[in-house]
């Protein structure tokens, strides 16, 4: 095992010698963390992810907790890409076909404005470059699939027809994310090559391949070969994307959409890889992800952190209000929807952390973006819920109304037509 490396947040109050070069140590140290996060996560209510962060901050400005090894590294860079495959495993392709006008133009926007907004805002009034500036238009363009899925699922919201459009809006905004982050600092070789060629072959055989190992080898066996499938096919293409110089997360987001059906008929596999996940991945992730953001960076910084927010949750109302409005929502699940599309977090702080590793910004860049990401995760969830959150009955009936109007622009066309061809 290598020497642990120090990261210097805070270089008081150091750990004992004595526990940092004892690997036992360490990892009952870090799981102490995970245990507490999800402790406080069930009394409050509020995301696991969330609170994890909230303790990577205070171990590392508090408890002098600033160091990492490689196997930590090993398990949180996990932790990223099965937390981004879940998350892509999430979405309904039939709730995705359905709605795919609404969610279509909702999420795009919601990627677009604040992704433009973001960059021109870093790059032109506060003079961060090009690539600091971009990197922190893709962490603060993001919707949190994790946040808008637990407050869908807290009140059985999930299954009406305005929070399945929402989910999957949440979707097209992540994989323009996603397709940001890989195109814009992907390196063009012949790796990248053939990880292109590779992957559309993957993602079109993945469903055959896993729905195989599941009814030929049962989804009960203790030995889990479907759950390991899935590992092994996701450390594969991350191993060739992270060789072509591109992020991981990429090949992770669409083998969960791809899979998405499968996991829909199959509700224990889900269960299994969402254990794995946040019992051992995840915490490490956002653990460590906390542990960079230094509180006297962002004391100094609040001012650019306020207009940040601003600029984020601004662009995503701009966008995402006016075309709610257009497909049939009224002014209260309208703001409903712009909120929800408003909150960040995984992907964000996956975002920002990438740039991070990649010596693209700096600690004090980081420590914004991921503190304005944990902020857009909390204030537009609690205005969400408390002033705007609509009856199941009015989700349910918009997309009543919904299929009502398509049914009718179909046989205006349909008769339209018809006369055309009479003439």
């Amino acid at each position: 095992m290598k020497k642990l490396k120090y990261y210097t947040i805070n270089t008081k109050n150091k750990m004992p010698s004595i526990i940092i070069d004892n690997i036992w140590f360490v990892a009952a140290i870090w799981m102490g963390l995970a245990l507490v996060a999800s402790i406080v996560s069930i009394r409050l209510g509020v995301s696991v992810a969330l609170i994890e962060i909230f303790v990577g901050i205070l171990a590392g400005n508090f408890l002098g907790i600033h160091q990492t090894t490689d196997w930590i590294n090993f398990l949180a860079m996990l932790g990223s890409g099965v937390i981004t495959f879940l998350a892509g495993a999430e979405i309904d392709p039939a709730s995705l076909r359905s709605h795919i006008r609404p969610a279509l133009t909702i999420g795009v926007l919601s990627f677009l404005l604040p992704f433009v907004f973001v960059w021109m805002f870093t790059q032109f009034v506060i003079g961060w470059s090009l690539h600091q500036s971009q990197i922190a238009g893709i962490a603060l363009s993001t919707t949190s699939v994790a946040v808008v899925y637990a407050v869908m699922i807290e009140g059985g919201r999930s299954n009406t027809e305005l929070g399945k459009m929402i989910l999957a809006a949440c979707f097209i905004t992540d994989f323009g994310t996603v397709l940001a982050l890989g195109g814009l600092f992907a390196n063009f070789n012949w790796y990248m090559l053939l990880f292109i060629a590779v992957l559309p072959f993957v993602l079109w055989y993945m469903p055959k391949w896993t729905q195989f190992i599941i009814s030929k080898m049962g989804a009960k066996q203790v030995s889990e070969p479907e759950v390991k499938f899935i590992l092994f096919i996701l450390f594969l293409l991350g191993g060739l994307s992270t060789t072509a110089k591109s992020e991981a997360v990429l090949p992770a987001y669409l083998i969960g959409l791809v899979v998405a059906g499968v996991f829909v008929r199959d509700k224990t596999l889900v269960h299994r890889m969402r254990s794995i996940a946040f019992a051992i991945f995840t915490p490490f992730y956002f653990i460590k992800a906390g542990l960079y953001v230094s509180l006297p960076a962002v004391w100094s910084a609040m001012g650019v952190i306020a207009v940040l927010l601003l600029i984020k949750l601004g662009s995503k109302y701009i966008g995402v209000f006016p075309s709610a409005r257009v497909f049939s929502m009224r002014s209260k699940e309208g703001h409903y929807t712009s909120l929800l599309m408003g909150t960040g977090l995984t992907f964000g702080s996956i975002s920002a952390l990438f740039g991070l590793n990649n010596h693209i910004i700096n600690q004090k860049q980081y420590t914004i973006l991921v503190t304005v990401v944990i902020l857009s995760a909390v204030l537009p969830t609690l205005f969400a819920q408390k002033y705007f959150q609509p009856k199941n009955s009015t989700m349910n009936a918009w997309g009543r109304l919904r299929k009502k109007k398509y049914n009718k622009k179909s046989i205006d066309k349909l008769l339209f037509m018809q006369k055309q061809k009479s003439i």
